[in-house]
């Protein structure tokens, strides 16, 4: 009865036939994704065997999103994220088709990696924020934490395939066809979207509000409410600091390891099986409060994972490692995801989000650039010690705010009716919304 009863907490997001719809399309679609991923970071490594290059390839695609994010935000508050999301996976799938052509033909070269890696940086900074203001869309607010992670075990699902597909389809027939399968992948996407009831109507802030103003709205909201602030701070250390140990994974492959292109999916695929069982972690609790806490301890536990990584010239132990870091790093994001969705005001959610996909993944191209240039001098492995050396700092300071952002953030969920007011409970009156 008890089994039965969590299986169903753990599935109830579901019950919604639109997200039903998007979390299926998006499964195939991710996986797609984690394809390309793989086979551009071997293609790239293949044809140079420079570490820079490849921090450069990790800057290119993604400091658009730095760039760009707080506009996508914008225009998610002011249009209906259905309609920007339609949008941004057809121009995803066209960069897929450009990037298959060129490398099954033979004409491809770093240049053109790179410039495709700024146009699919430049959608993902459109998509990112509306997409996960869709999501919330598509359940109600008492779904909302279960449907963010089982979007997370989705995606981390599709990154034990796709990367395990990956390292087959390259090592039998190229990396060409990994693109041309993840352009595939997003006609699904699209034919979900399409047969979704969601309203395509505006939603958010009036289209004549200036750019610029709607911009400030954004940044002074968030930097008003500190839990908001603190939290897109701890994303943006991470996301520089963190996520360039992607990036540099075909070097411990190739060089640390002594493998190919199945060695390099084998352990992204570790990544992903821990990744996926964070996310389960996360999608089986019912309840907001507490989440603080495993925050912090999954930016504890992120940043010694890599430290630990580091140093481990084994590699059945550095996939064990790799699996613990992949739990962590979901825990983590999903968990700062949670949290700020359900802070956010409804009219700066697209906003916050947008900060949130810029202070993440916007950071990592400077992280990526700057590790793949210092991995060629001082080596992979000290890169990313130091990284998770403040990772764990930064696990560390946030612990230290977490009773003083507790009693900000209690107030707004109240407010928000997401958690019971505890000073109505103990016969006090009611808790207003604090910003400090």
């Amino acid at each position: 009865m008890a089994a039965g009863h969590q299986n169903s907490a753990l599935w109830r997001s579901l019950r919604h036939r639109d997200y039903k719809l998007y979390l299926s399309a998006q499964l195939v679609s991710v996986c797609g994704t984690w394809m390309q991923q793989v086979a551009q970071s071997w293609l790239i490594y293949r044809l140079t065997g420079s570490a820079t290059l490849l921090g450069v390839v990790g800057f290119a695609s993604q400091i658009p999103i730095f760039a760009l994010g707080p506009i996508g935000g914008v225009l998610t508050d002011r249009y209906s994220p259905h309609r920007i999301v339609v949008r941004t996976q057809t121009a995803a799938l066209i960069q897929a088709l450009l990037l298959a052509s060129l490398t099954l033909t033979g004409w491809v070269q770093p240049i053109h990696i790179i410039l495709l890696g700024i146009v699919l940086g430049t959608v993902n900074a459109l998509d990112m924020p509306a997409r996960q203001s869709l999501v919330n869309q598509l359940v109600n607010v008492e779904d909302l934490p279960n449907a963010i992670a089982l979007n997370s075990s989705m995606i981390n699902a599709a990154r034990i395939v796709g990367p395990a597909i990956a390292g087959v389809v390259v090592a039998q027939v190229g990396e060409g066809v990994c693109f041309t399968i993840n352009a595939i992948s997003y006609l699904v996407v699209i034919g979900a979207l399409l047969a979704m009831n969601v309203s395509r109507q505006m939603t958010g802030s009036a289209p004549h509000v200036a750019l610029t103003r709607s911009l400030a709205e954004g940044v002074n909201y968030a930097l008003a409410i500190s839990p908001i602030r603190q939290l897109l701070l701890l994303m943006g250390l991470v996301g520089f600091m963190g996520m360039p140990y992607i990036t540099l994974m075909p070097v411990f492959a190739s060089e640390i390891h002594g493998g190919g292109a199945d060695a390099l999916g084998l352990m992204m695929g570790a990544v992903g099986i821990g990744a996926l069982v964070g996310s389960l972690f996360l999608a089986r609790r019912s309840k907001i409060l507490g989440l603080g806490r495993i925050i912090v301890v999954a930016a504890l536990t992120f940043g010694t994972g890599l430290i630990v990584f580091s140093f481990s010239s084994v590699f059945a132990l550095s996939l064990t490692i790799l699996g613990v870091v992949g739990c962590a790093w979901m825990v983590l994001v999903a968990g700062c995801n949670t949290a700020l969705q359900t802070l956010s005001d409804d009219k700066m959610r697209g906003r916050i989000m947008s900060l949130f996909s810029m202070m993440l993944v916007g950071m990592a191209p400077f992280g990526s650039l700057l590790a793949g240039w210092s991995a060629d001098r001082i080596g992979a492995q000290r890169v990313i010690a130091i990284g998770g050396f403040f990772c764990a700092l930064a696990g560390i300071i946030f612990a230290r705010q977490l009773p003083k952002l507790r009693k900000v953030a209690i107030p707004i969920l109240v407010a928000r009716g997401i958690i019971p007011d505890p000073a109505a409970a103990d016969g006090g009156g009611p808790v207003g919304i604090r910003r400090r």
